[in-house]
């Protein structure tokens, strides 16, 4: 098999914290192997969108002028309504979709519609590591017979504020670490949107979102946002944990999660790639 030498030309949907991570990233360290092509905005982002982004990017507010951009890859960080929006559709046009909001897999329905419609395409649904670590291992765990996986995501009470926790909890007045939500990966992704993305990632990695046992923690204690994945199957186990600052300008995102979509894309464009 050869390697095309055209960059794959990629398009990203979101213009919030992260789709602006994205950018100022992608303008100072080019990614090998793609080049940024289009980016699919708010209408009261565009004015903004079109003074960040380099010379020839097409700033877009419809889905339409996105798609006429020529794309083989889209990478979403807009949340959950932008994927139910645009997935079908860009996947079904042989567009390859890249999802950091995995939480909106957590419907069967529409997990099997997005799978049914890269299909018809010719494309591929792929999900970013985002800011975890460890699905490799835990890929390989499964393989040999996983018997339990549990996800702990740790953030600080603010990050908690507009989610379901925020009432039952006093979030403002909490003095020690709270589970503020104990279930299935299924029933996290579903209350928690805009936090338990990499729920969803870890739950889809190993024993289904059904299966997998999440836990959700506000601490005051905490200065950052963490993951901690615990798998076990029948000659090993698996604990990786990953720390670190939330986005200034989004306490309920990691700083990591923009520039792991970078260092996805730049994997995928390297001549020694990791799998």
């Amino acid at each position: 098999m050869t390697r095309s030498n055209t960059p794959t030309r990629v398009g990203l949907i979101g213009f919030g914290a992260i789709g602006r991570s994205v950018v100022d990233a992608w303008s100072t360290t080019p990614v090998r192997g793609h080049t940024l092509a289009a980016l699919l905005v708010r209408d009261h982002q565009r004015d903004e969108a079109l003074r960040a982004v380099p010379p020839g990017v097409a700033v877009c507010t419809d889905i339409a002028s996105f798609l006429a951009a020529d794309l083989q890859l889209a990478v979403e960080v807009a949340g959950h309504g932008a994927v139910i929006s645009h997935g079908e559709r860009l996947l079904a046009a042989s567009v390859d979709l890249a999802l950091i909001s995995v939480g909106s897999l957590a419907d069967d329905g529409f997990r099997e519609r997005l799978a049914q419609a890269a299909t018809q395409g010719g494309s591929r649904l792929l999900l970013p590591i985002g800011a975890i670590a460890g699905l490799d291992g835990l890929l390989a765990l499964r393989r040999a017979g996983l018997s339990s996986v549990k996800y702990t995501s740790t953030k600080p009470p603010a990050s908690w504020k507009d989610t379901p926790a925020d009432g039952p909890f006093d979030l403002d007045a909490l003095t020690e670490r709270t589970v503020i939500f104990s279930g299935t990966a299924a029933d996290a992704a579903r209350l928690y949107p805009k936090n338990a993305n990499l729920a969803a990632v870890v739950a889809l990695a190993g024993l289904g979102l059904q299966k997998t046992v999440v836990e959700l923690v506000a601490d005051p204690a905490a200065t950052g946002n963490s993951g901690l994945i615990e798998a076990a199957g029948p000659s090993s186990t698996l604990t990786v944990k990953v720390a670190g600052a939330s986005a200034a300008s989004n306490p309920k995102t990691s700083q990591i999660t923009g520039m792991s979509v970078l260092a996805a894309l730049d994997n995928r464009g390297s001549a020694i790639a990791f799998i």
